[in-house]
């Protein structure tokens, strides 16, 4: 699979030459659903992409990739599937990433793990997050991702679930600096598209060697590094230190984005004031929000950030309800997609008792007739509030 370098809008191309959306039927069972407030028509998904650019936010630049905007979609494991890194675009996110994928699994299974992989030009550019222990593995498996159309590859260095720490990979590498400049060193001799790396603060308060880290990143001509400014003993408890990227903005060459607690326009703004940072990954303040990228954008042009209305967020939900259930199909997608349906309703009017019952609905059909059912009683309220 080929892709346009250097812009962010490149362009994807499966091997039989169309997009992979319309390949797979993606789009039969959306088309009906309402949509949101569009500016103009996406060509992979038939509906409507926000081309919004911020006057008080730079371009972001990650080695020849030229991005309109600074904010970005963080990898979200059994998040950050084509449907919700496409919802992310159309509401202005500048650059979407994959969810964490296994580089042992994309070497040595990829027909198990490919699916991760699929793209669709409406989405660039993308980046592919990978993680992993062993420098030649992952070195393969950054190999592939570009082979497969990637704009950027991402090594995770910092996920704290105890699984993957187990295995040496995650925020273990933040434990061995020399094995961490091994996998840099051996992914950015095996592709030519941009490399960056995630990061967190430290293992534990006693070891924030985040700077340690990023020189390693540096001097192995790593593209970026993004930086969560809270340590792995942190979880995602307590508050992100961003003082540690501001340290790591004032310290290091290459382009530093932050993460952590970017969960409004009014924190993101706190944030790139305090931290002069070159980029924002929002994480999961995007969860059943992702307009979250369009009011961070209105907020930086000196608009008042408009709340998405009811109307809205059903059109959004059930477009997103639809896509997931032509990748996943009927039964799987209905039960994957109920996670999103507690986000999309967190804290509206009279939502406990629709939440209560999600775990009932299997199919397509009951979860529309509930949906639709519940944002009618939520658009009667709006009127009379």
């Amino acid at each position: 699979m080929n892709s346009a370098r250097g812009t962010s809008t490149g362009s994807f191309a499966p091997a039989n030459g169309e997009c992979t959306w319309r390949g797979s039927g993606w789009g039969r069972t959306c088309g009906s659903a309402p949509r949101s407030i569009p500016r103009r028509s996406s060509p992979c998904t038939g509906r409507g992409e926000f081309f919004l650019t911020a006057e008080k936010l730079p371009s972001l630049k990650i080695g020849s990739l030229f991005l309109a905007n600074p904010l970005l979609l963080a990898p979200l494991s059994g998040i950050s599937n084509l449907p919700f890194r496409l919802l992310a675009k159309e509401q202005g996110c500048g650059m979407v990433f994959t969810e964490m994928i296994s580089a042992e699994g994309l070497v040595r299974n990829r027909k198990a793990t490919e699916g991760l992989l699929r793209s669709c030009p409406a989405e660039r550019p993308l980046g592919v997050q990978i993680f992993g222990a062993n420098p030649s593995s992952l070195a393969a498996a950054a190999k592939v991702a570009e082979d497969c159309g990637a704009d950027a590859v991402d090594i995770n260095m910092g996920c704290p679930v105890r699984k993957v720490v187990n295995g040496g990979a995650g925020a273990a590498l933040m434990k061995d600096p020399s094995r961490a400049g091994q996998i840099l060193q051996a992914v950015r001799k095996a592709v030519s598209i941009p490399v960056t790396v995630k990061i967190r603060a430290g293992w534990d308060e006693k070891n924030r060697n985040y700077l340690e880290i990023g020189r390693i990143a540096e001097a192995c001509g790593v593209n970026a590094l993004t930086l969560h400014g809270r340590t792995r003993g942190q979880g995602y408890a307590g508050s992100a230190d961003w003082t540690v990227i501001a340290e790591a903005k004032e310290r290091l060459r290459i382009p530093v984005v932050g993460n952590g607690d970017l969960n409004s326009p009014e924190a993101v703004g706190r944030f790139f004031a305090l931290t002069r940072a070159d980029g924002a990954m929002v994480g999961r303040a995007a969860l059943g929000n992702p307009w979250i990228f369009r009011l961070i954008l209105q907020f930086f042009r000196g608009e008042k950030p408009v709340p998405p209305t009811a109307e809205e967020k059903e059109g959004i939900l059930l477009r997103h309800l639809r896509m997931i259930v032509d990748l996943r199909g009927e039964e799987r997608g209905v039960l994957e997609f109920r996670k999103h349906l507690l986000w999309y309703t967190r804290g509206l009017r009279g939502c406990s008792e629709f939440r209560s019952q999600v775990c009932r609905w299997t199919t397509l059909a009951q979860v529309e007739e509930r949906v639709r059912e519940y944002f009618g009683g939520v658009r009667r309220a709006e009127l009379f509030s």
